[in-house]
Order: structure tokens, then C-alpha cells, then sequence
């Protein structure tokens, strides 16, 4: 019992050794215009810094226009080597290459090259290998009339897709209208939701902070219950653009949150509050917020149109991924907790791990 302690405790460590909250995510969006293929790969600045030279990384973690500049000349030269696109004939020449920084302090490359013949294309994510490990990138691919061609997404260890690329439309051709458009796919956003829960450290080591003290099934789905309101409520106002918080001020409180479970599962001795629930609802609040940064990233609410799907989706997923881990937490808890010597030093230690990861991801993320 006390080496299974022990494991259980070395498992938080190394998720609390982690990188924090989420991994990183960037988009690449390629439209197929008549005449031209056109990339628009965005990234966090946090992310941009980490494929620049050190000379030439801005030291904020939100750039200005200034930092921008300052950065021009090596993010130019950067820009081509972001994305390939290979056809019959070989990779694609890009042509034309710009960076500009978007309102949402996200860095964003544009990239042009002629369009090809009709083929099959491949495209490959050519950074995949210098981000940190979990980093996604969002692949979506529409053609002149906005039908989806592809989207994936993509990671280190699958920087690849591929997509057939059509005849460009004939003269006598008629062109879908705006009703004819394919909304993102329902599969897309749902794996999103699920792969963020399963790649996003932090949260998890919050979840086993709630998880290591529940005693009974009730008490487990209220607490989760109350948690999913309250991040669905804030996952909804800031992706639809009416609360907007800075990412560096959510990301700290999310540290704080993580720090405290750990500190009142240590004040508590291992034993479960009865108003815990009420703290997850306001810690929920906190959570939605990061949640809705992805969907932020993504342009979703952007344009005020097909935000239900993205939203319900994308929640649908984290919740699947929230139970997935609980249901299978909860049995090796529950077991654990039968032994005295895992509440009388078990419980203590993971507390311990679980608010030192806080405190350091805390003073990460406001000093250093």
C-alpha cells in the first residue's frame, strides 16, 4: 500500500513538473482562392518567442506593435519555413510572406503561392518539433465558394494532412452562397474539448485535488456539477466577446486555484468540506475563462455567427474528458482511502504536491 502512496504522489509531481495550463495551440488556415492559395497561420506571442533566436525574442508575453517591429525582419524570414504544402509536382513556393499582429495579441503569418493543378496536396507543420510537447495547431482548409476541404488536428507526433484540391471553377459554374457553407465539424471541436482536458496539466492536477478528499458518489457529481455550470457560463460570455479578461490574469488564477484545494485539502486533514461545492462554482468561473481562450484562438464569436455548435461542442468535450478522468480516479481513490495510512500521510502528500505546483505555476505566471 505504501509504494502504491508513493507512485500515486510521483504521478502528481509529474504532472505538476508540466508545463502549465495548455500546451499551446496555433491555427493554420488555408483558402483556395482562383488563382492563388492563401495561409494564415496564427500563434500565441509565448509561442512565436520560442522560434526566434533569443536576440531577437521580445521579453513581454503580450507584444505591442513595437515589439512587432522590433521582431520584423527574423519573423519574415521565419514565415516560409512555418508551413509546407507539397503536390505532384514538389513543395509549393510561397511567393508572398507578411506578419502582422491581431487585436487578440495573437502574431499571425500570411503566406501566398500560386495555385497548383488540381491534385492531391499534403501539408506538414514544419515547427511542430520545436514547441512544447502537446502543442496542437487547428488545420482548416476551404475553397473559394467557403466549403470545408479539410480539418484536422494536428500535433508533433502527426504534423501531417491532406486534402484533394479541386479544378478551379468554370465560368459557367455556380457558386455556393452563404447557406451552402459547412459549419466547423462537430467531431473537430468535440475532439478539441477532450484533447484539452487530457493535454491541460494544471486542470487535471486540480481535478485530483478535488477528487483525492470526495468520499461519496453525491458529493463527487455535485462538485463536478457545479464546477460545469460555472465554467460553462464564462466559457460562453468571453468567447461571444462580453467579458474579456487578459490570458496572463486567468492563467495566475487558475495557478491560485490549484494552490488552494492543496492547502485546504492539507488545513482539513484529508476531510471533505461541506461547502466545497459553492468554492468549485466560483473556481468554475475561473476555468471557463481559459477554456474559452481556445475557441478564441480558433475565431470562434468572431463574426457573431455559428457560435452554438462550436460552444455546446467543445463544452460537450471537456465534460466527456472531466468524466473520464474522474471515473478512473475515483475507484483508485476510494480504495486508497480504505487504509488509514493514506489519509494519515497519502492524502497530506499529494495535497502538498498538488498546492507546491500551484504556488510555483503562480509565481511563474505574475513574477518570473
Amino acid at each position: 500500500m505504501r509504494s502504491l502512496t508513493r507512485s500515486v504522489a510521483f504521478l502528481l509531481l509529474f504532472a505538476g513538473s508540466l508545463r502549465a495550463h495548455d500546451p499551446g495551440l496555433s491555427t493554420t488556415q488555408v483558402l483556395i482562392k482562383p488563382d492563388a492559395l492563401v495561409a494564415t497561420v496564427g500563434f500565441a506571442p509565448n509561442d512565436v518567442r520560442m522560434l526566434l533566436p533569443p536576440a531577437a525574442r521580445p521579453t513581454s508575453s503580450t507584444w505591442t506593435s513595437s515589439d512587432l517591429d522590433a521582431a520584423a525582419p527574423c519573423l519574415r524570414e521565419l514565415a516560409p519555413r512555418l508551413l509546407e504544402i507539397r503536390g505532384g509536382a514538389g513543395a509549393l513556393r510561397w511567393t508572398e510572406a507578411s506578419v502582422s499582429l491581431a487585436s487578440g495579441n495573437s502574431v499571425l503569418f500570411r503566406l501566398e503561392c500560386a495555385r497548383p493543378p488540381a491534385s492531391r496536396l499534403h501539408l506538414h507543420s514544419m515547427v511542430m518539433d520545436q514547441l512544447p510537447p502537446g502543442h496542437r495547431d487547428y488545420v482548416s482548409v476551404t475553397d473559394e465558394h467557403g466549403k470545408t476541404l479539410l480539418e484536422k488536428l494536428v500535433g508533433e507526433k502527426d504534423a501531417d494532412a491532406a486534402f484533394d484540391l479541386p479544378a478551379p471553377a468554370g465560368a459557367d459554374a455556380a457558386p455556393d452562397g452563404p447557406d451552402q457553407r459547412r459549419p466547423p465539424t462537430f467531431w473537430g471541436f468535440l475532439s478539441l474539448g477532450i484533447t484539452h482536458i487530457l493535454t491541460g496539466y494544471d486542470h487535471l492536477l486540480f481535478l485530483f485535488g478535488l477528487l483525492v478528499v470526495c468520499r461519496s458518489f453525491r458529493s463527487v457529481v455535485a462538485i463536478i456539477s457545479c464546477f460545469t455550470v460555472a465554467h460553462s457560463i464564462t466559457l460562453a460570455l468571453a468567447t461571444l466577446g462580453y467579458v474579456n479578461i487578459p490570458s496572463r490574469v486567468v492563467e495566475a488564477m487558475i495557478a491560485a486555484s490549484i494552490c488552494y484545494v492543496g492547502i485546504e485539502n492539507l488545513a482539513r486533514r484529508g476531510a471533505e468540506s461541506r461547502s466545497r461545492w459553492a468554492l468549485m462554482f466560483a473556481f468554475g468561473l475561473v476555468h471557463g475563462f481559459g477554456f474559452a481562450s481556445v475557441l478564441r484562438q480558433l475565431g470562434v464569436g468572431s463574426d457573431g455567427r455559428g457560435v452554438a455548435m462550436p460552444l455546446f461542442t467543445f463544452n460537450l468535450g471537456v465534460e466527456i474528458g472531466q468524466i473520464t478522468i474522474a471515473a478512473i480516479a475515483l475507484p483508485i481513490f476510494w480504495q486508497l482511502r480504505k487504509n488509514p495510512d493514506f489519509i494519515r500521510r497519502g492524502v497530506p502528500i499529494d495535497s502538498g504536491v498538488i498546492a507546491a505546483a500551484g504556488l510555483c505555476w503562480f509565481l511563474e505566471r505574475t513574477v518570473f
